[in-house]
């Protein structure tokens, strides 16, 4: 796996001449599409997340993003994140996360109201309690004013600040959900209105061998369906093997718009723009039993364990490839 120097960084390094060198970006093409004229490649790359971006040097000096020691590699139109890195001869955590930047180093405001998106996704490699995460939030595309590339990270949760944000896809190889989480201000919905096909009873729908096979790739579409200029519903669609597979899954409504703007909120932020963000990560406190165990999933209890993960499954890692978005039914043009 390899990457290309991304032209922008170069340039901006050599026209800054600060003492921070300026990274050079993995680049990442994907595809803006439409029903009239196909798809047309974008100049896109990726950009670590800023916490874990640098590392501290000498007298709190930064030095400059090693996105292969952060879990992070790209080949053609893939990234591949890895949860663990050797480090000096040790398996250490990675958990990287990164986000779609355009050519002027600004990240990409997708518009997806009345739009789909779809991604190929291999997460055959990823156990239970592990979170392959593909989703977007309301970020400002210069990094919440001027702090740059991979800074300004907000999400429902209030990490970083409050923001909505859009879960398409947290999944592993057991289970997996989307979920709305709109905000209105500070007022997040963080709890979400997700679709997991394991708690709706579709328990042989996900899995390896099962309708949908997570031993092989596939293609995850979404599609954000609106009426009269506000989403109506979030529609869920998987292709694999040349098959469209039903019973994906729709959304069509998600707690009060009084409270936290609802299902119509949601659409006002796909409308004015969204950052696309992929993570992976797991979780020492609950184990993700809340994607993958219980009524969420088959997984069972120490499955999901961090130190279980590290031991049995060291080369746990997702993959994210052909990323298309634009007109519903546009995105499986080539």
């Amino acid at each position: 796996m390899s990457y290309k120097l991304s032209l922008t960084g170069l340039v901006a390094s050599l026209l800054l001449g600060t003492a921070v060198a300026q990274e050079a970006h993995p680049l990442l093409p994907t595809w803006k599409c439409t029903t009239s004229g196909g798809c047309v490649q974008q100049n896109t790359s990726v950009v670590l997340d800023r916490d874990s971006k640098y590392a501290k040097g000498a007298a709190g000096s930064r030095t400059t993003a090693d996105y292969a020691a952060m879990g992070v590699s790209t080949s053609g139109n893939a990234v591949t994140l890895y949860h663990y890195v050797r480090n000096n001869g040790a398996l250490t955590p990675a958990s990287p996360r990164i986000y779609l930047l355009g050519p002027d180093n600004k990240y990409v405001l997708m518009s997806l109201l009345n739009q789909e998106l779809s991604v190929d996704v291999d997460l055959s490699a990823l156990p239970c309690g592990e979170n392959g995460a593909f989703y977007f939030s309301e970020m400002a595309a210069d990094g919440r004013g001027n702090a740059g590339a991979g800074d300004g990270y907000c999400d429902a949760q209030c990490q970083g600040y409050c923001c909505p944000e859009m879960d398409i896809l947290e999944a592993n190889s057991q289970a997996t959900a989307m979920t709305p989480h709109p905000c209105k201000g500070n007022n997040c919905d963080k709890g979400g209105c997700g679709y997991n096909p394991y708690a709706s009873g579709q328990r042989g729908y996900w899995g390896p061998g099962k309708t949908v096979d997570t031993s092989k790739p596939f293609t995850v579409v979404t599609q954000f369906v609106a009426s009269g200029g506000k989403l109506t519903q979030i529609t869920r669609k998987y292709v694999q093997n040349g098959r469209q597979i039903s019973g994906g899954g729709t959304i069509s409504s998600c707690g009060s718009e009084g409270s936290t703007g609802g299902l119509t909120g949601m659409g006002e932020s796909l409308g004015r723009g969204m950052v696309l963000a992929m993570s992976i990560w797991n979780d020492a406190a609950q184990q993700m039993a809340w994607l993958d165990s219980g009524n969420n999933g088959p997984c069972t209890s120490g499955q999901g364990s961090p130190s279980n993960i590290q031991s049995q499954h060291p080369d746990t890692h997702v993959v994210f490839s052909n990323i298309r978005w634009g007109d519903i039914g546009s995105t499986g043009k080539n």
